[in-house]
């Protein structure tokens, strides 16, 4: 069976690593979550003081990015890849609403792009991969077989993510987390280096009411007739 490449764009929290994780598995390919290598970052600037609600220091962090190696490790407990910061397991650090405040304005860097699509598209040389982020489609993978670009509204994703961390031990309340959802949607669809927009010959999935399962069968069967056309 062939394999191909499959890119999976969309808004915050509409749960694209979530489904890239299940068809990943199902397919045995690898998944890679490029938001996971932003929000690394971001969690080194906001460690080393580059970043805050006040300032955010480009230049150092520029300066400082070949310091910064980011890498995926299996976990057989828990099924996926953990995201490790330098050697250090940050996977949890990464998820919480501060960083979440904070990825957008340091994914809009041209520098920390440039550097993160190089690693990204030499995850991919081989295929069998699937990615989710804001620009796989249009930037990391042009020429992938198969692109999804998922939606959903602000108000949906928001209790989502609301419940997602509330669920994890969070203190947070569901309108801080609106407010982000909105706030990230419009960092990453106006910054001017590779702005979230929909690939030409992207399939858009509005999952607002798709329940999980519903969402993975619909996206599976698009794979599946993808590879059926490829071979």
């Amino acid at each position: 069976m062939n394999k191909i490449t499959i890119a999976i764009d969309g808004l915050s929290s509409t749960g694209k690593s979530t489904v890239a994780k299940q068809i990943a598995n199902h397919l045995g390919y690898v998944y890679v979550d490029s938001g996971a290598m932003y929000r690394a970052i971001t969690f080194y600037a906001m460690q080393n003081g580059l970043i805050s609600d006040d300032d955010f220091n480009k230049e150092a962090l520029i300066y400082q990015l070949p310091k910064i190696n980011i890498s995926f490790k299996f976990n057989e407990n828990l099924g996926f890849a953990e995201v490790y910061l330098n050697e250090e397991n940050i996977e949890k650090q990464i998820r919480t609403l501060e960083v979440s405040s904070f990825v957008s304005k340091v994914a809009a860097v041209s520098e920390v792009r440039e550097q993160l699509v190089k690693q990204q598209q030499k995850m991919g040389e081989n295929k069998g991969v699937v990615m989710d982020g804001r620009d796989i489609g249009t930037v990391v993978f042009p020429k992938a077989e198969l692109k999804i670009f998922m939606t959903a509204s602000a108000e949906t994703r928001a209790q989502r993510r609301y419940e997602e961390l509330i669920e994890r031990g969070d203190d947070v309340d569901y309108n801080a987390v609106l407010k982000n959802v909105q706030e990230r949607d419009y960092i990453d669809s106006n910054r001017k280096d590779s702005p979230l927009i929909k690939a030409d010959d992207a399939i858009e999935i509005n999952n607002s009411n798709l329940s999980l399962q519903e969402q993975f069968d619909k996206i599976l069967q698009l794979v599946k007739m993808t590879i059926e056309n490829c071979e």
